[in-house]
């Protein structure tokens, strides 16, 4: 039950971020979209991206602070970097990226968001078929 909790807790407040970024800001809260408006000309904080995106990173740092979560990594430095840069790449062919599209564009009913997160989802899941499956790892 802990973690259906955890889960639980974690969607809202990230759907309560979204809501709360695009009510304040006007704006989605899609990362690739935030990331790209952090090379505007406006002063670096100023910017609502930034403290945004800030937030993002140090969360799971805090967290860990208090509950000492357990993560485990299943791949290399090496292979994490070659996914970041396919992920940046993919965010740029797909008009936005999975938090974009999945949370607030499907939350939007856009059909360009579904068919994006379909895609992304069935990505991931011929990723897992053919990583456990074929090449067993």
């Amino acid at each position: 039950m802990h973690a259906y909790l955890n889960a639980f807790l974690g969607g809202t407040l990230l759907g309560v971020a979204v809501v709360g970024y695009l009510y304040v800001n006007g704006r989605i809260a899609g990362i690739s979209g935030l990331v790209g408006q952090l090379f505007n000309k406006e002063a670096l904080f100023q910017r609502p991206a930034t403290w945004f995106l800030l937030g993002l990173f140090l969360t799971p740092f805090i967290y860990g602070l208090f509950f000492n979560p357990q993560i485990e990594l299943h791949a290399s430095p090496l292979a994490m970097i070659i996914a970041g840069v396919l992920v940046g790449f993919g965010t740029r062919l797909g008009s936005g990226c999975t938090s974009g599209h999945g949370i607030c564009g499907m939350s939007r009913l856009s059909v360009r968001s579904m068919v994006a997160t379909s895609l992304f989802m069935l990505a991931g899941f011929v990723t897992v078929y053919i990583m456990r499956h074929i090449l067993g790892q």
